[in-house]
């Protein structure tokens, strides 16, 4: 297990080239942490998706993400960046993006597979610093 803190991640995150943002998604819940961690630095608004598929020991619940909580504002014409924590099979990041079919999204994980990936040399699992 790769143990990161945040400062490894805040620095990743200042030597990142991110794109213009209007508004921050984070996909609740492993991506709450790291939604606001990329909003802060962004200085862009939060707000959160919460999609349930995995447990606790992260095994697959259901056969696919079920949509719990939509954001609750217009994000028509704004840029937004959808960020969870790790997209292996993409199966979350994917049922998130078709419920924002449409707008101007771009995609952000702190690992595995996205638009933007903020350690994509870790393959193995990671130690967040936020999770005990």
């Amino acid at each position: 297990m790769v143990p990161l803190s945040f400062l490894e991640i805040s620095e990743r995150l200042k030597n990142m080239s991110l794109p213009e943002t209007d508004i921050v998604i984070g996909i609740g819940t492993g991506g709450i942490v790291p939604a606001s961690l990329v909003a802060f630095h962004l200085n862009a608004e939060l707000n959160l998706m919460i999609l349930n598929y995995r447990d606790e020991q992260n095994s697959p619940l259901y056969i696919k993400p079920k949509i719990l909580k939509m954001p609750e504002l217009s994000l028509k014409g704004k840029r937004i960046l959808l960020v969870d924590d790790v997209s292996v099979s993409g199966k979350t990041l994917n049922a998130a993006l078709e419920q924002l079919e449409g707008l101007n999204v771009k995609t952000l994980t702190m690992k595995g597979k996205a638009d933007f990936v903020l350690f994509p040399e870790i393959k193995d699992c990671v130690k967040w610093p936020w999770k005990i």
